[in-house]
């Protein structure tokens, strides 16, 4: 951790800029937990520059990152976002990938993700140069360093409406994220932000789900008029909960 310390702020001298001027709002090398306020930040992308919140606005957000632009696992992980990206436009979703690199070799890389993936990245990419955003929200890898840099992981993290953390993932370097996987978590969290249900294992969109415990009998009655099934006081079982 010392290491990664001293490495952002000698990356923060370089560019001129001291720490206590960083457009972050996040703890040093901060470790983001569900239900924080997600580090807000202001930073160029290959669309423009954003602030992170206003950008958000009242929308779900998916916030991810990855080690380094012109990488195989890289080039396939935002290949494939971009081929999905219909999907989170149709759940109110929008994508924010975070880059190590500055904006004019971002755009470049763009050329070689649609080239070989077969799909033109259709959402921004942070030009993260200076480890700003990846320090705010601790997307660091302590362990892994190239070029005697620390290397980012690939992380994830689902923001809601409410400007909170959601859900976070972090996988290795070397491993390409399952971004299906990442819509399913979408799906479930937007069932229980609007209709009060929990998913149960290996549960996919028109699979029973389970109302969620501080929704009482009589409550329940009211939001599933379609009816439940009570395997236990505690485990109640929805069938019908309006699959759009």
């Amino acid at each position: 951790m010392a290491f990664l310390n001293r490495f952002i702020t000698g990356a923060v001298r370089r560019s001129g800029m001291t720490v206590s001027s960083l457009h972050t709002s996040g703890r040093a090398l901060a470790n983001v937990r569900l239900g924080d306020v997600a580090p807000n930040f202001q930073c160029d992308t290959t669309e423009g520059h954003i602030d992170f919140h206003n950008w958000i606005g009242d929308s779900w957000t998916v916030l991810f990152s990855h080690p380094r632009a012109f990488t195989p696992v890289c080039t396939t992980e935002l290949g494939y976002m971009a081929k999905i990206k219909g999907e989170f436009d149709r759940r109110g979703v929008k994508i924010l990938a975070v880059s190590v690199d500055n904006v004019e070799d971002d755009k470049r890389w763009l050329v070689d993700i649609e080239e070989t993936q077969g799909a033109a990245v259709n959402y921004p990419i942070v030009a993260d140069e200076h480890c700003e955003v990846a320090k705010a929200y601790g997307m660091l890898s302590e362990d892994a360093v190239v070029d005697g840099l620390p290397e980012t992981v690939r992380s994830v993290f689902i923001i809601g409406p409410d400007k909170k953390v959601k859900l976070t993932i972090t996988y290795p370097p070397s491993t390409g994220r399952n971004f299906d996987e990442v819509l399913r978590v979408i799906d479930s969290l937007q069932m229980t932000a609007t209709k009060s249900l929990a998913t149960p294992v290996n549960w996919q969109m028109g699979d029973e789900a389970v109302i969620v415990p501080k929704v009482s009998d009589e409550e329940a009655k009211d939001k599933f008029p379609q009816g439940w099934t009570t395997v236990k006081p505690y485990l109640r079982l929805v069938k019908d909960y309006g699959v759009e």
